[in-house]
């Protein structure tokens, strides 16, 4: 039996290891089917999934120089057919979210009520400059740090003349 990558047969599970399963397709020709194209949910346990002496439909997915076959079962089973089992751990369908209100210029829900007073016209105040305020910050930042740096250096000093150093 020629094989070739894409191509869909059946094989017999043979081996079990913690990172995946080793299938014979015919005498003499087997492939490994890696843990994460044993299903379409998170394998922990390969033992969960598959026992030695299965028949299960695998894909080809790569033949490399040394002739080694990677193997699916996941790839396999075509979309529509795979199972949605939410007992073995998969997420639910996704659900979009509803709708979004609208909102006006204020930030507040432009919605049909009644009662929703104008909003209030605000009030320039003026302000420094982010310049300034930059500056400040920095100024008050630099002085923190050589305080720290200060009160760092002293302990290191003291520490060590009690060391004998």
């Amino acid at each position: 039996m020629e094989l070739e990558t894409g191509m869909i047969t059946s094989g017999k599970v043979t081996g079990i290891t913690k990172f995946g399963a080793f299938v014979t397709l015919a005498p003499g020709t087997s492939g490994l089917v890696h843990i994460s194209e044993i299903a379409n949910t998170y394998v922990n346990d390969v033992n969960e999934h598959l026992k030695v002496g299965d028949e299960v439909t695998v894909k080809v997915i790569r033949i490399d120089e040394g002739g080694r076959l990677n193997l699916s079962i996941k790839q396999a089973v075509p979309q529509t057919e795979r199972p949605r089992d939410n007992s073995r751990g998969e997420r639910p369908a996704r659900r979009p979210y509803p709708p979004r209100p609208a909102q006006n210029s204020s930030g507040a829900s432009a919605g049909p009520r009644s009662d929703r007073q104008p909003p209030e016209p605000s009030r320039y105040v003026p302000q420094k400059s982010n310049d300034e305020d930059f500056e400040d910050k920095l100024k008050k930042f630099m002085q923190v740090s050589d305080s720290k740096m200060a009160g760092v250096a002293q302990y290191e000093h003291r520490s060590s003349r009690r060391r004998g150093r």
